[in-house]
């Protein structure tokens, strides 16, 4: 099982220098590897050859065959994995399942994030010490801000810069035996722009995900945008400024604060899910078609329902929790909980309410057994009920 631990690190003087050239090495060498890939591909369709179609390996090497002097003081490591990531990307650009995943493109100094990989780092002494290039003398361990959580060999290494500093990721492979939960406390999770809704032990429960915090910070990074948008139409060929590389430094923590909120709300969601019960039901939402409602688009992106899944799945895994995957089509929100009665047409309940039986967006009134309940309460009941089935 691989467990993945996000640390913030503290390098010396040096050690960002050695950062700065590796992710600007890394950037390097994938823009020289799709270069070499869309030549490849442009032959094998002009030829019509398909044993011309470029792989991981020709491209890796071709590079590795052609190195500049200056490059072999740099990490091997960092130019086939980043030969690694592009094939990667060609893969899910031609896999029907992600018919939406853009084409790779050349990494730009100034929109790229500075990242690179790294197999053969390791953890001496609490510090972080990647690997050495033959003929480097002056090379240090990096202070972490906290030990791993997980021992256990180290199988990627991923170093990131963001806005306030240098993060590394470790992805751990960690020997455990999950034992799957037998017991029969069950919950159903109903998706909402803007909060969860469940129940719980106590009932009948919401999480919001989008506090007053995250509402101010949206206010700021409005503010900021449009402030770095007049700069650019007021000075188009010459607007990278002190005052404008201020104002995105500011907008840039503001993203960070808000990521940050999100993800503290919803892995604390999620892990007193999982705590708390041996099966739990999610809806499998199309979260690409829903956010083509522009009307939507804003506030279903803020909600989350992609990241919760995601969240969800591993550490359902983890903890020997079921996860069940509720049809995106199935009508939780028309179907009664208590008769089973799906309501069609007219008489659907939508995001305005109904319009025939003049009830409002949260009410849930049955036309055939006369139940009448909250809306979300209902959708909960029958995500329950569909996980006691499934």
């Amino acid at each position: 099982m691989i467990k993945t631990h996000k640390i913030k690190m503290y390098p010396n003087a040096t050690m960002r220098i050695v950062l700065t050239q590796l992710f600007n090495y890394r950037r390097y060498c994938y823009n020289q590897a799709l270069e070499i890939w869309n030549e490849m591909y442009d032959e094998s369709v002009l030829m019509a050859d398909k044993s011309l179609r470029p792989n991981e390996r020709k491209v890796r090497n071709d590079l590795v065959n052609n190195k500049q002097d200056w490059q072999f003081e740099q990490s091997a490591r960092v130019l086939q994995l980043a030969v690694s990531d592009l094939a990667k990307g060609w893969q899910n650009y031609f896999n029907p399942k992600m018919p939406n995943h853009a084409r790779p493109r050349f990494k730009s100094k100034k929109r790229s994030k500075n990242s690179f990989k790294t197999d053969r780092a390791k953890i001496i002494d609490g510090k972080l010490r990647l690997d050495k290039p033959r003929g480097t003398k002056d090379w240090f361990d990096i202070r972490l801000a906290e030990k791993p959580r997980w021992s256990g060999e180290i199988k990627l290494t991923t170093v990131v810069e963001e806005a306030d500093g240098y993060y590394v990721s470790l992805a751990i492979e960690v020997n455990e035996n999950v034992e799957q939960k037998t017991g029969k406390q069950i919950t159903g999770v109903d998706a909402n722009v803007a909060r969860f809704d469940y129940k719980g032990a106590n009932g009948y429960q919401s999480v919001s995900t989008m506090n007053a915090k995250l509402l101010s910070l949206y206010g700021r990074i409005t503010k900021y945008q449009r402030l770095l948008a007049r700069k650019r139409v007021a000075n188009p060929t010459n607007f990278r400024s002190n005052n404008y590389r201020s104002a995105r430094a500011k907008l840039k923590r503001d993203y960070q604060k808000v990521t940050r909120i999100q993800a503290d709300i919803l892995h604390k969601f999620t892990a007193q899910l999982v705590r708390d019960n041996d099966v739990i039901a999610i809806e499998d939402l199309d979260n690409l078609h829903m956010r083509m409602n522009k009307h939507l688009a804003k506030n279903l992106h803020r909600s989350m329902f992609g990241q919760f899944k995601q969240i969800m799945q591993y550490k359902c895994e983890w903890n020997g929790v079921k996860l069940v995957l509720v049809d995106q089509f199935y009508p939780s929100t028309q179907r009664c909980c208590r008769c089973g009665y799906v309501k069609t047409g007219d008489e659907k309940v939508r995001l305005s309410g109904n319009r025939k039986h003049h009830t409002g967006h949260n009410e849930y009134v049955c036309y055939k057994c006369g139940a009448q309940m909250r809306r979300d309460e209902n959708a909960v009941e029958n995500l329950i009920q569909y996980a006691q089935v499934n």
